[in-house]
């Protein structure tokens, strides 16, 4: 949710996805089969929980740290996971908060001499830089096969460099969701868009009722960028959004300003936009997210465009999911509606049997369902039990992600240079924001866009 490099494999659109997420998000229980590879389950000695195919080395004595940038609900519901691993092998694990960007970060630790012997990356480009660096160890055996046996083929990929497996993406996002009041919208009289021209009108609908439409979190520019991704792999299409993934066409090409001038439809009109662009550019998420939510039929938004980790911040207010609550798939401004993913990569910066035997947890179902039944989270990983996920919409996100198989698009930004698409205050997260700020500017952001990319991407 967050940035990286042209290395990895991604294909097609997620078309099915897209359409089975609206009203009660009905989308028939997909299979979740498992491939033909075998799993050696690790070392000997291993220990199962019941019910689990999974052996995991005896590890007493061992201690371990993996870092990553999480806070909150969704530090403590990881913990939860280390946790289980923990008690299955006796290894002891702590957990290192990290800063953003965790390049940085680890470039520091490792410098002192004390990396964590697990990283949890954000973007796929910080896995490439990892490797670049020879911070970053292959998956051994033993993940390998877990990995194998649980991931698409395009999961798989997105954690390589080369042709070498550094990566097992444990957490995942659909980051093509927009959550809404729905007692604001019942009281408008509004109805769920799906296209872009909809969600204009749904949005005049909500403000003449007297609610302003959009909450956006424009003091954290990640989210800006998801906003634009989600617009221009749509209006633009798949091919256009791989080139620029890639910069292999400049922020200057026509498609950009068509994407940025459909933006501003909605930044620039600052009834639209609650505490408008100074009150947007002060929010950050976890405000942008609660402050729908909150305020009874009067909040101060109607609307929050973000992925399906929303609902951890839903949760602290006291709506519920799937009543006061609801969500649809982002509209389609082209063809086809869009579907951008995101997610987080175990990366294993101190090879050893213990940081192996995570790594291979890590990317089993086991370890999943722990963090899927506490809610704010979805994984990539086709063999975890639906059952697992803690209400049907949370579920049936989960489902329309694995239906997807390799058929989707990865966050654009997340595959960019960290320098550009990454870093707080720098490159496209700041260029965005200076766009919610003045969004009539469009040739002046798409220069200042492209300029920032041509100095990250070195082409």
């Amino acid at each position: 949710m967050r940035s990286t490099s042209s290395t990895i494999r991604i294909r097609g659109t997620v078309k099915a996805a897209a359409g089975v997420l609206a009203g009660a998000l009905a989308l028939s229980l997909t299979a979740c089969g498992s491939d033909d590879d075998k799993n050696d389950g690790g070392e000997g000695t291993g220990s199962k929980a019941s019910g689990s195919a999974l052996a995991l080395p005896k590890l007493d004595g061992t201690t371990l740290e993996v870092a990553a940038v999480w806070t909150g609900p969704e530090q403590a519901n990881f913990k939860k996971v280390l946790a289980e691993f923990e008690k299955r092998t006796g290894a002891k694990v702590t957990f290192v908060p990290a800063q953003d960007p965790i390049i940085n970060f680890l470039g520091s630790k490792i410098a002192g001499g004390q990396p964590p012997d697990v990283a949890m990356l954000p973007q796929p480009g910080a896995i490439k830089q990892a490797v670049e660096k020879k911070w970053a160890k292959p998956l051994g055996a033993e993940a390998l096969a877990e990995l194998r046996k649980n991931y698409s083929q395009g999961w798989q990929d997105i954690g390589k460099v080369g042709t070498e497996q550094y990566g097992v993406y444990y957490k995942a996002a659909n980051k093509s969701l927009v959550w809404y009041n729905a007692k604001v919208f019942e009281n408008a009289g509004a109805s769920e868009p799906k296209t872009w021209d909809e969600l204009l009108t749904t949005a005049q609908t909500v403000y003449d009722s007297g609610v302003t439409p959009f909450s956006i979190p424009g003091a954290d520019g990640w989210p800006l960028t998801d906003w634009f991704e989600n617009v221009y792999l749509s209006q633009a299409g798949p091919e256009k959004y791989d080139q620029l993934a890639k910069h292999e066409i400049k922020w200057t090409d026509p498609s950009v300003k068509e994407a940025l001038t459909t933006l501003a439809q909605i930044w620039g009109k600052k009834d639209y936009v609650a505490g408008g662009a100074d009150g947007a550019l002060q929010t950050q998420f976890p405000n942008s997210v609660t402050q729908t939510f909150t305020g009874g039929d009067q909040p101060k938004a109607a609307m929050v465009y973000e992925g399906d980790f929303v609902q951890v911040n839903i949760a602290q207010t006291e709506a519920k999911i799937g009543t006061d609550a609801k969500v649809f798939p982002f509209p389609k401004v082209g063809d086809t509606a869009p579907v951008v993913s995101g997610g987080d990569a175990a990366v294993i910066l101190k090879d050893s049997k213990g940081a192996q035997a995570l790594a291979t947890f890590l990317a089993s179902p086991d370890a999943a369902e722990i963090q899927a039944k506490l809610g704010g989270y979805l994984s990539p990983n086709k063999n975890v039990d639906p059952a697992a996920y803690p209400n049907d919409v949370q579920r049936k996100i989960a489902e329309a992600l694995v239906a997807a198989g390799d058929d989707f698009r990865f966050d654009m930004s997340d595959q960019a240079p960290q320098a550009f698409g990454g870093t707080p205050g720098k490159g496209e997260w700041k260029d965005l924001q200076d766009f919610l700020k003045n969004p009539t500017d469009v040739a002046g952001i798409q220069a200042k866009l492209e300029s920032d990319a041509a100095a990250a991407y070195g082409n």
